[in-house]
């Protein structure tokens, strides 16, 4: 019986290893046990907070973290809040953060919480706010075309938030053009097609997922998902998964 499970094993494991489906290498039970994970989502309503806080909480509380959701920015200046967490998930589109909210959040990182998001909820949040823009490692500025079909390039498959997954994915959603921070470790890219919005900027190939350092905090951004349905694609939910996994660990990161 032994040996038939264990060839049985072998022979999913490699079936797994060829369909190019999601290791759940980050994800497993208990990756973020004992964390206390502060959850900050709002702002712009196209990109779904509340529904998007909503998909990924039970699973970050399935893995052990305490969870504290915030429909406010104003916690990022109270210091006891901040001074107890490990990580900040952010999903909050357009606004802008006070004097005391954008020190709060950006001294809390550099000092070793971690900051993890996707798409404009951590890459278009506060456009007038430089210093939170320099912590992210990127800043929206385009997405051409609006809703399109384009492919995701695993270019790290190595690193343990992308090892395993399809070296190229699909994705129905907005593709999103960054002015990016050149000292990031990039994960995953895209090329743009051009097309008729912007025909100049064929072949550019733009950083999707990547992961830095802001003082001793972990900073990991997706510019994946632009609502909550995005997450159905697995190589999508996957990545963001272990991305907060990486993001919640302390300690500098030699990538």
């Amino acid at each position: 019986m032994y040996c038939i499970m264990r060839s049985l094993l072998i022979t999913l494991l490699a079936v797994a290893a060829l369909t190019g489906k999601p290791s759940q290498a980050c994800g497993q039970e208990g990756a973020l046990q004992g964390k206390r994970v502060l959850f900050v989502y709002g702002g712009w309503e196209g990109h779904e907070p509340r529904q998007c806080m909503e998909r990924l909480r039970p699973w970050i509380e399935s893995q052990g973290a305490v969870v504290d959701c915030r429909e406010s920015l104003e916690v990022y200046a109270d210091r006891a809040v901040m001074g107890a967490v490990d990580l900040v998930i952010q999903c909050w589109t357009m606004g802008s953060l006070t004097g005391d909210e954008e020190r709060g959040l950006t001294e809390a990182v550099r000092s070793g919480v971690g900051l993890a998001g996707w798409h404009g909820g951590l890459g278009d949040s506060f456009r007038n706010n430089t210093e939170y823009q320099f912590m992210v490692g990127g800043q929206w500025v385009a997405h051409p075309g609006g809703i399109v079909d384009y492919d995701v390039r695993i270019c790290d498959r190595r690193d343990p938030v992308t090892k395993g997954l399809k070296r190229t994915f699909r994705m129905h959603s907005e593709q999103y053009y960054m002015h990016v921070d050149p000292s990031v470790k990039v994960l995953a890219t895209t090329v743009f097609s051009g097309g008729e919005a912007a025909p100049w900027i064929r072949g550019v190939e733009m950083p999707v997922v990547w992961k830095k350092m802001y003082g001793k905090g972990r900073v990991f951004y997706s510019s994946l998902c632009h609502v909550a349905s995005d997450f159905d694609v697995p190589e999508a939910l996957e990545i963001m998964k272990r991305g907060i996994v990486w993001a919640a660990e302390k300690g500098n990161s030699s990538f």
